[in-house]
This record gives C-alpha cells, structure tokens and sequence, in this order.
C-alpha cells in the first residue's frame, strides 16, 4: 500500500472534523429516550510524512459516534490528546501497542476525567481506530485479516488486561487463541465465501409508522434478513401494537428482539416485558441504566427464557467484567466506539469467551457497521469459533458516505476486502456535512431558521 518502511512512517498531523447527518428530520434512530438523534462522527485523520504507490498522501481514518449536540466536545477530546500521538512512527508504536494504548487511556492528568470512561474514552477510541487504519493501510490488508493473522503473542501483548486478570490473565488469553489456531484458516476462508449473519434494526424505530415498520420488515425478508430488532418504551400499548405487526410480518421463524435504551427501573422492566412476552422475544435489550450490573443480572433472573442483552454503552472491560461474572449481560453488545478502540474490544471478546456469552456487536449510526464487520470476523477466528446463536446489527443509514461501505448480502455482512479499518468517509461528504459550516446545515438554517 505504500512504499515506506513503518520505520520511517511518522504520524506528523491531523484534521478533525465534527460531522453530523440530519437523521431525526425522518425519525431514523429514534427510540424511547433518544427522540431526536442527528447520527455523527468526531472523524480524525492522521497525517504521516510517507505516500502511498501511487503518490497519494498516506493517512490514517478513525471516528467515533454520538447523536448530535455534543460532538463538539469529543472533537475537542480527540485535539486535547493528539500531542501525545504526534511525532511518534508507526513502528514505534506497533512495536507497544499496549504501552501506546495506555500512553492515552492512563495521561496522568486526562485520566481524572475517566479514567477510561465519558468523553475521553470516545476520544480515545476515534484516535486508536485512526492508528489500526493506518497500519491495516501499510500492510496492504483489512484490519480484520491483519488481526486474523497476527501471532497470538502480539494480539495478547496489544491487550491491556490491567484490572480483568482475576478473569483473564496473558496466559489464560493466550491459551484461548491458541486452542483455536489449528482451525484458524478455515474459518477464515469461511467468512470470506459466507459473510457473518446480521440483523436489522431499520425496521423497528420507536418514531415509525404502523405502515413504514411494514414496508421495512417486508423489505428485510426479501433481502434475506431472518432476525428483527424494534425498540420499546414510550407506551405499553403502542410497544404491544408494533410487536404484533412486526411478528406477523416475519413470521413465526423470525427471531424478534426489542431495546429499551435504558428507559426502565428494575421493576418496572420486568412488569414491561410481560405483556411482549407473547412475541416469542430472544434478548430484552438495555432494560435499565448502563452501568446497573446488578439490576441487570436481576432482570435476567426475572425473565427467563427471555436474555438480557447490553454493552453498546459499557464504558470499559472493567464493567464488561463484572457485567459478564454477574450474569447480567447474557448477550455481550460490544461496541466499536465507545470502549478505547480496537485494544479494548480485544479484552472484550476474550471475556466473552471467558464466561461462554456470545458477542452480538452494536451497530448502525455513522461508521459503526463498517467497523464491527472487522470486530466480528476477528471474534469468530481467534476468539469464539461458533457462529451459532450469534448475530451483528446492521442499520440501512449513511453508508453511501464511505469509501469502503459494509456490504451486507442475504441478510449476512460481508468479510471487507479493502487495506484499512473501512473508516474513511468520502470527502464530499466531509464538506458537506461539517456542523456547523458545511453546505448541508447552512441550508437547514437559512430555511428553518433553527442551529442545532
């Protein structure tokens, strides 16, 4: 990909870009406590002194996701911690990624604003996405096929296990990847002829109406979808009315989940889900509060047969721990963006294997298809060698604005096939969609006469 030793590739710049796409215009996102969701990206590209074959500069693409007000705050994160990227080469930093990750997650003044949680941590996450990029980039390979190849040694010296080795230790993840390595090639070869399974959630947005969560189910079966997401919580009534359209819809050998988003106090969660029962649901998603392990592992208890699922805002591995010893999280919904980037989402799948719960990534919003369909590859080749009972959401929104979209087919996501983490947006749509500058929002303001 380029023609420069990663010795000699030094990350010399950056931009940042506070993107946002006007997604509550038509609803998409919506649910029972964020109404008005703006999908965007804190978006950074890392600028290094080294070209590509072709004389292109040679960058590196990393993002992460929020809903709108308040990107602005994580694009200033990402600024305050770019000193402590600049000038270092891209061998130096592969060399310890461990140490890199923690020269970030652990500054001894950043960390007091965390430590690895908030605004910081989404910081983080965009800044180490950029760096797995860029070396993905340099070495010619999607990031999934570079960590699906990559020594066992190095993903466990890449992973900081401070605080999870009561669970997992560097032996103990060794030993995981290990016992899956003799199987490795196929399931590798496997992915790239068959895909992941997904499944949607484009058909169930709370703000929807009776005949567009028809037409959208309707459209999910004929692409190939068999699994359907719809989220829950402003009404009992309107959630019990939607859940009946969507099953008769799928039908009986449909799988129905629903997503609270964490409308719920504990009891009321239990009492809420009762009345849905009746759908034949497989997970009750995000009942209650985020960081409530032990009122998840309450609802869990609860539910039964129903499964809890959760993590899409677990803020590190240290509450991914105690959420999967506790029993509460009987779905691990790991999520691209709001853990410390690639690093973390290492520790994360091997606490998953760990406690036997299946990972079933949070997507949708801006880039977080397009990342997670390098995450869930890497799960099912190093970590977990089962597909079975285990899925990846997919969202039918922004992709058009990548240079390397997720491609999902047959209701499957499809291995990617080009060097890099899938990051980069177009740069039209970089233009376009700047909050609060670009074209697109000093249109909407001229014509509504509202900023958000």
């Amino acid at each position: 990909m380029n023609n420069q030793h990663p010795a000699l590739i030094t990350i010399l710049d950056f931009d940042i870009v506070d993107l946002r796409f006007p997604t509550s215009e038509e609803a998409h996102g919506s649910d029972a406590v964020h109404v008005d969701p703006d999908y965007s990206a804190a978006y950074v590209v890392l600028r290094t002194d080294a070209r590509t074959h072709d004389g292109a500069p040679l960058e590196g693409y990393g993002l992460t996701f929020t809903i709108g007000r308040g990107n602005e705050i994580v694009c200033q994160a990402i600024r305050s911690l770019m000193p402590l990227v600049q000038g270092q080469t891209l061998a130096h930093i592969a060399h310890d990624r461990r140490g890199f990750w923690r020269s970030l997650a652990q500054d001894s003044q950043f960390r007091w604003l965390g430590p690895e949680k908030g605004v910081m941590q989404l910081a983080l996450a965009a800044i180490v996405n950029a760096v797995w990029d860029l070396e993905a980039r340099v070495a010619g390979v999607p990031l999934w096929k570079l960590l699906a190849n990559m020594p066992a040694e190095e993903l466990v010296a890449a992973t900081d296990l401070h605080g999870i080795r009561d669970a997992v230790d560097e032996a103990a993840m060794l030993a995981m990847l290990h016992a899956n390595d003799a199987t490795r090639d196929a399931r590798i070869k496997h992915v790239e002829n068959a895909g992941f399974p997904a499944y949607t959630t484009s058909c169930g947005w709370i703000g929807y109406s009776d005949e567009t969560i028809r037409t959208r189910c309707r459209e999910a079966l004929n692409d190939g979808f068999t699994h359907f997401k719809m989220k829950i919580g402003q009404s009992i009534e309107d959630d019990v009315r939607r859940a009946r359209i969507i099953r008769q819809e799928i039908g009986a050998n449909g799988v129905l989940m629903v997503d609270a988003n964490q409308r719920f106090d504990v009891q009321q969660a239990i009492e809420w889900i009762k009345p849905l029962a009746q759908f034949n649901l497989w997970w009750f998603e995000e009942p209650i509060s985020p960081d409530d392990i032990l009122g998840h592992a309450e609802i869990a208890r609860a539910i039964q047969p129903i499964r809890v699922a959760t993590g899409e805002q677990c803020q590190n591995r240290v509450m991914f721990k105690q959420f999967l010893a506790s029993g509460g999280m009987q779905i691990c919904q790991l999520d691209s963006c709001r853990v410390g980037g690639v690093n973390d989402n290492l520790a994360i799948m091997a606490l998953a294997r760990r406690y036997g719960v299946p990972v079933c990534p949070h997507a949708g919003g801006v880039g977080l298809c397009e990342l997670v369909a390098h995450l869930i590859m890497v799960d099912y080749i190093r970590f977990n060698p089962s597909m079975d009972g285990r899925v990846c959401e997919f969202v039918d929104h922004l992709h058009e604005h990548f240079v390397d979209p997720c491609s999902v087919v047959n209701g499957r996501y499809r291995a990617p096939t080009l060097p890099g983490y899938s990051t980069q947006v177009k740069p039209e749509s970089l233009i376009a969609f700047a909050f609060p500058h670009g074209p697109e929002w000093t249109r909407r303001t001229k014509t509504k006469g509202v900023s958000r």
